[in-house]
């Protein structure tokens, strides 16, 4: 059982051996989802290469039992996900990718908000999965960073430090779906993480896409959308269960997602 580089804001643990995590008293989640190398290979580089048979374990719907009555009432899933350490192939373990499907209960595609708990990520976006993905963006992160999603973008997790597991957790939208048919058509997402001569990772273009260039930058805060520096953000829910209802329904967050968006594009 691992301890966590950073405080998720109740007991909940990650494990190794086997992959996934384990809950302390008054703490509800289910037997963990797994996802093989073999589940992913169609979105690899190399789909033939060699590489942890269990790439990460996902625990969607977890939580303390008190808040269950106001996570419902927002429609709200805080999911924690732990990634294996290592390579497949000349790629660090990474996410298959995929676009949020539109959710039944707000007609839109909703957005994701990362907290990193423990080893080091780079969350990749892009704002499309069509031939021309338009904006692309990784961004590092780093255990209490949090990354936010913008409605719509497909996106994909890599660890950062191969030497280590990668853990997070994030706030989805309850009715959430994954779209996964643009990145496996286009074999992967714009840009492929690879491991460098150092043993870092550099992206590189996927020849199945037209992108015009990566930008790769550090975590941010996000003052705008309410959320608190160094807390953790199932904390921040507790204390204010409203505060993340533009993850549910991204129609209450209009100018917020504008403003993000034109951020990201003037990274490039």
């Amino acid at each position: 059982m691992g301890s966590l580089a950073f405080d998720p804001g109740f007991d909940i643990r990650s494990t190794g051996s086997p992959l996934g995590f384990c809950y302390g008293p008054g703490v509800f989640g289910p037997e963990v989802e797994l996802r093989r190398l073999d589940d992913i290979r169609a979105s690899l580089r190399d789909p033939g290469c060699q590489g942890p048979d269990v790439v990460y374990a996902i625990s969607m719907d977890t939580g303390r039992d008190e808040d269950r009555s106001e996570l419902l009432q927002h429609n709200l899933l805080f999911g924690a996900v732990t990634y294996a350490k290592g390579t497949m192939g000349e790629e660090p373990v990474h996410s298959q990718g995929h676009v949020h499907a539109v959710s039944p209960s707000c007609g839109e595609r909703t957005c994701e908000v990362y907290e990193i708990w423990d080893g080091e990520a780079f969350v990749y976006l892009q704002e499309r999965v069509e031939t021309d993905p338009g904006v692309c963006v990784a961004v590092h992160a780093a255990p209490g960073d949090v990354v936010i999603v913008p409605p719509g973008w497909a996106h994909s997790t890599v660890v950062a430090d191969v030497g280590q597991n990668l853990t997070f957790g994030a706030w989805c939208v309850r009715d959430y779906g994954f779209d996964y048919e643009g990145v496996r058509a286009h074999h992967g997402m714009a840009w492929t993480p690879v491991i460098d001569h150092e043993g870092g990772v550099r992206f590189e273009a996927n020849p199945s896409y037209e992108a015009d260039g990566i930008a790769v930058v550090e975590a941010r805060a996000y003052p705008e959308f309410g959320i608190e520096a160094e807390v953790p953000v199932y904390r921040q829910f507790e204390g204010d269960p409203g505060r993340f209802d533009f993850v549910a329904d991204p129609r209450v967050a209009a100018e917020l997602w504008h403003g993000l968006e034109q951020q990201l594009a003037g990274l490039r």
